[in-house]
């Protein structure tokens, strides 16, 4: 490794271990005192003791803010459009998770296989499934109507303006419930409203 990569890199890790508030077994792990199967029992061990929370139960957003060391800010600050920004991306990771897993096939195929499901007409009828199917508490009817009334910059080149203001609402709702730690619910939803236009 090169001389001033291999500076910037230990910079770079002695920031880490520094300046982000870590558990004390990461610490260990960040400077080399513990090998990972080590880890691997005092995590489990942690787990079964109710010391720690579950590996799995990781909030993925304050994760990637600490790493970065940006400031987490207040939900209702956010715009309905960045909202459906989040949505969008958190929406598109689901479906494309659940179509990788489905088949093992050239990119070209999983990508069609997965604009069905991610189309802004698709993300409209998942949502109308969704609201007729009565399964959205107040506050998402909420969220989702705040997104779906925001005026957006742009339209779908293959949507009606409906399906495209549904879908911006869909999305608004799925960058919130993501942002918010409510993943499993948004797993939950997005599931249900497949289900009922699909299956």
């Amino acid at each position: 490794m090169e001389e001033g990569v291999k500076q910037k890199v230990e910079a770079q890790e002695k920031d880490v271990r520094e300046g982000v508030q870590q558990e004390p077994a990461v610490q260990e792990i960040l400077s080399g005192r513990q090998e990972p199967a080590a880890q691997r029992e005092s995590v489990e061990q942690q787990e079964a003791s109710g010391k720690a929370a579950p590996s799995s139960q990781v909030f993925l957003p304050d994760a990637i803010l600490g790493l970065f060391r940006q400031e987490k800010k207040d939900i209702r600050m956010y715009s309905p459009l960045a909202l459906a920004y989040m949505g969008d991306a958190i929406y598109d990771l689901v479906i494309r998770t659940m179509v990788v897993a489905k088949a093992n096939m050239p990119a070209h195929k999983l990508h069609h296989l997965t604009v069905q499901y991610v189309s802004a007409r698709a993300q409209s009828e998942i949502i109308q499934a969704l609201l007729e199917a009565g399964v959205l508490t107040e506050e998402e009817q909420d969220i989702y109507r705040r997104g779906r009334n925001a005026k957006p910059h742009t339209m779908a080149k293959n949507a009606t303006i409906a399906d495209y203001k549904r879908a911006t609402g869909f999305e608004a709702l799925c960058g919130y419930l993501y942002l918010t730690g409510h993943m499993e619910r948004l797993l939950e939803l997005v599931r249900t409203g497949i289900r009922l236009i699909w299956e």
